[in-house]
């Protein structure tokens, strides 16, 4: 397999020493392409897949520099599409952190926004997130199937996003919750718009309200997980899934597409949703703030065992 780290200039050229495909950028007076701090990005010549990890700098959750890396990912990608530069026909999105695909949103952040009684910080960072999304969600308007793949546990918006996913791989023992009833908020990024459609209202609340954690094998049998990987896995995994239906692709993406049209999800709704969920938020009581914070502790404690 041809697995590199692209080095964007004119066109897709091949180095006659190693005969791996180099990427570069069709335009030489365009920004780069994929240069980015926190995502690692490669691509797949020989699955025509760009493979994307998460690698944040500080707790593994959406910090809004990282949030602003996706959307720049997003752009380059259709960017590499529409000018020929890759033939990007799978997308898929991993973390690097060890143990953990994403805790969710900034919640750091979120504490300090909510003393200052922002509101509107919260409703920007709210926005940022689902815009994101359903970009994902409508597979940036390209021939592209988008998977998540979980190495580790997904928690809050690191839950939310992958629903995100046309297809979502995790390996045996992987954990997945919605922890935010826990200090008196709500999943405000977009899980009771895609539970709801996958679901039902009522499930979907449930699963909301109960702040419970489900296995990677609950929800395969809920169908929110459509492949189970033995841990260590994953990737693996994803490499066969994608050989074996690489040539039903253009089919995959027509039904996705036609699932869409059945069961839109209009941007505005996940929009509403960003409001309301700021709304609660600035309402939060020192005793929720205070459980925030624990959670934030318990975080800050993971990384210094990753790094450890």
């Amino acid at each position: 397999m041809s697995i590199h780290q692209p080095r964007f200039k004119a066109g897709i050229n091949h180095d006659s020493a190693t005969q791996t495909p180099r990427l570069d950028a069709a335009d030489n007076n365009a920004p780069p392409l994929f240069a980015f701090e926190q995502l690692d990005v490669q691509f797949d010549t020989e699955l025509d897949t760009l493979w994307t990890y998460m690698c944040p700098r500080v707790r593994p959750s959406f910090n809004p520099d990282l949030l602003r890396e996706f959307g720049q990912w997003q752009d380059d990608i259709v960017r590499a599409c529409t000018s020929g530069t890759a033939p990007i026909r799978y997308l898929v999105l991993g973390s690097r952190f060890p143990g953990v695909f994403s805790l969710g949103g900034d919640l750091d952040l979120f504490s300090q926004h909510i003393r200052a009684h922002d509101r509107d910080a919260l409703a920007r960072y709210g926005r940022a997130c689902v815009r994101i999304l359903h970009r994902n969600m409508l597979g940036l308007d390209l021939p592209i199937v988008t998977i998540g793949l979980v190495e580790g546990d997904a928690l809050g918006g690191g839950f939310e996003a992958l629903l995100s996913f046309n297809v979502v791989i995790a390996e045996r023992g992987t954990s997945f919750g919605l922890p935010e009833t826990l200090f008196g908020l709500f999943p405000g990024m977009g899980a009771h718009c895609f539970l709801s459609r996958r679901l039902g209202a009522a499930r979907a609340e449930q699963m909301i309200l109960s702040g419970q954690t489900y296995s990677a094998e609950d929800l395969y049998d809920l169908g929110l997980v459509h492949g189970l990987a033995e841990p260590g896995e994953g990737r693996r995994t994803v490499e066969e899934y994608i050989r074996q239906n690489r040539r039903r692709h253009t089919a995959h993406c027509a039904i996705y597409e036609a699932s869409r049209a059945i069961n839109p999800l209009p941007l505005a709704e996940l929009e509403a949703v960003v409001e309301l969920w700021a709304d609660a938020a600035v309402r939060l009581t020192e005793g929720d703030l205070k459980r925030m914070r624990r959670l934030i502790a318990a975080q800050t404690r993971l990384l210094e065992k990753a790094a450890a």
